[in-house]
């Protein structure tokens, strides 16, 4: 199978982790027999360098001829004083809007070789844990209308939260698909007992719900969620939430697991088109110096194998290659502990390409 791959290696850290995932990937195609074709583009600091701005034309219309994007991450100090429609951070949000990816999707996974890095008690998270939170993208607050007037000589500031049933549709359509791959169970947070947007959420998720009646439907709101993830965090399969409250969620629920540097991500549109990215920041003081976890932009890869391309046992061999090497003790230094052995971002690649 030949598939063409949008690479974003980004700023910082970006360079070194998205080039451990493209080992693994070729690995992966040198093994099936597939063909994977890789395109560079600049988008972020890089980018605003190079162009003046954090993401052209030229290089959306790239991504958007291209099968996925693998991205590895944006931003840094350099380009803090840029004015605010020329941060590297907007080259995302505008890859976001043209590439309309709406879903995204944060796994957060608690291997049981990292249990000593998870902040919980050990009776709480048992022999770890494996949530999917899916986050609407597009809409909600960050969206809406805003703007800060002034009335009787005080300042007011107006943020519009609004979202149609298609959105929400859409949205919770992708949510019940992927809890079939996974454990059939979605969980559905919204703040119903205040809010119009989630009360039309809950109604629109439950039409939904009758053409999955495989999938097992729970309402929750969301400051109860908040809560529930430190309590009892093995509960949750999929969670199915909005722009802001996945936002929060989704953050908290990395915490949970101990280490960012193990978190991937997807943004995914109504195709099998996704964007394909590590959940944390590009860490510019380590960038450079072969320090980084290249963990997360593989699982990042090993996602877009399977969702973007329907390579499930691929996906699956290098899932599995990951957890042989946690097993063997190796960590790189912000997953290290005690009794293991400490390895640079490249030798992370190198004992997970072994494995495969």
């Amino acid at each position: 199978m030949e598939k063409k791959i949008a690479v974003i290696k980004g700023d910082g850290i970006g360079p070194e982790i998205v080039d451990q995932a493209l080992r693994v990937l070729n690995k992966i195609a040198e093994k099936y027999g597939h063909t994977f074709h890789y395109t560079d583009v600049l988008m972020g600091g890089v980018s605003i360098d190079a162009t003046g701005v954090p993401l052209t034309n030229e290089a959306l219309e790239t991504a958007k001829q291209s099968d996925a994007v693998l991205l590895g991450a944006v931003g840094g100090p350099k380009w803090d004083n840029q004015p605010a429609n020329l941060r590297p951070e907007k080259g995302l949000l505008a890859i976001r809007k043209g590439l309309n990816l709406f879903a995204n999707l944060r796994p957060a996974v608690l291997y049981e070789e990292l249990n000593a890095a998870c902040p919980l008690r050990e009776d709480i998270i048992g022999d770890g844990f494996d949530m999917m939170i899916m986050r609407e993208l597009t809409g909600g607050l960050y969206f809406g209308e805003r703007k800060t007037i002034e009335e009787n000589g005080v300042q007011k500031a107006i943020d519009t939260l609004t979202y149609d049933e298609n959105e929400i549709r859409r949205i919770a359509i992708k949510g019940f698909d992927i809890a079939r791959k996974r454990r059939n169970k979605v969980t559905s947070v919204d703040k119903a007992n205040v809010l119009d947007s989630s009360r039309l959420w809950r109604k629109v998720v439950h039409e939904v719900a009758k053409d999955y009646p495989d999938v097992e439907l729970e309402d929750m709101l969301v400051d109860n969620c908040a809560m529930q993830l430190v309590r009892d965090p093995k509960q949750f399969d999929v969670i199915l939430t909005e722009n802001m409250f996945g936002d929060i969620l989704s953050d908290e629920a990395s915490m949970v697991t101990g280490s960012i540097g193990m978190l991937a991500s997807a943004s995914l549109n109504e195709t099998k088109f996704g964007m394909y990215e590590p959940s944390h920041g590009s860490a510019p003081d380590i960038a450079g110096q072969n320090k980084a976890n290249p963990i997360a932009t593989i699982l990042s890869a090993s996602m877009m194998l399977r969702y973007s391309f329907d390579m499930d046992k691929e996906a699956d061999d290098v899932d599995q290659a990951i957890k042989k090497v946690l097993q063997k003790g190796y960590r790189t230094g912000d997953i290290m502990s005690e009794g293991n052995t400490l390895v640079t971002c490249s030798e992370m690649g190198d004992a997970i390409l072994q494995e495969l």
